[in-house]
């Protein structure tokens, strides 16, 4: 298993350093973002899955992401140990976050067959498959891989970049806080584990890509895998 060290713990060198100004301009950018990206949220919130505004609202939100997160500064993909017999060939994450999302995939289904066990938190569950019920699937998939998309440009590019200290758990606590204004307490669950993960990458890999697919191989998967345990 040495792949998930390279991929979550291996730190690769790299110069991202940021002057005192452009840091100071990142941060400000991002506390705009946040502010804003929070009043979009909480007007899609407020539409029900069924209103043809849904899907609109949605990516709304992901444009908020992404544009706050390129506004902020410079973004990088990342890199990460070619591995064995070749440690110093950095070569761009693809395989390797991919797995690990559909592990996490593979670890939320297993947890499924315990949640569905217990009433609350079947609830919880199904109240997001809801959504899932009401929509077209493949418009859903294109919403779900869009927004895992921006907010990993945002979280994890932007956000990360602006704290100097902590990043991986000032992040994830941030994506934690976001999720819990859903309302919904196992998609706060599932922020925390999906933070940490993605969170690491990004300290090892130094970019964006390892979170972005790993972000939309979990919830893609999830997307198909749910409706069929809760079915």
């Amino acid at each position: 298993m040495r792949w998930v060290r390279r991929s979550l713990w291996d730190v690769v060198p790299r110069d991202h350093r940021q002057s005192d100004a452009a840091l100071r301009r990142r941060q400000v950018v991002t506390a705009a973002v946040v502010v804003i990206g929070a009043v979009v949220l909480g007007v899609s919130l407020r539409i029900e899955a069924g209103n043809p505004w849904f899907y609109p609202a949605t990516l709304v939100l992901a444009g908020v992401w992404t544009v706050g997160a390129f506004a902020s500064g410079p973004l990088h993909l990342g890199r990460i140990s070619g591995g064995e017999g070749r440690p110093e060939r950095l070569v761009r994450p693809v395989l390797a976050p991919i797995l690990l999302g559909l592990g996490l995939a593979a670890l939320f289904v297993v947890g499924g067959l315990v949640v569905r066990e217990i009433p609350w938190l079947e609830h919880q569950v199904r109240s997001v498959l809801a959504i899932a019920d009401r929509g077209s699937l493949p418009i859903l998939l294109l919403v779900t891989a869009v927004n895992g998309v921006a907010e990993e440009l945002f979280f994890r590019g932007a956000v990360y970049a602006a704290l100097p200290r902590s990043p991986v758990l000032w992040t994830s606590v941030a994506y934690v806080i976001a999720t819990l204004a859903t309302g919904n307490v196992m998609l706060a669950f599932a922020a925390i584990l999906l933070g940490v993960v993605v969170g690491l990458e990004r300290r090892a890999s130094g970019g964006v890509l390892a979170p972005i697919l790993t972000h939309c191989a979990w919830s893609l998967s999830m997307l198909l895998a749910l409706p069929l345990l809760f079915g």
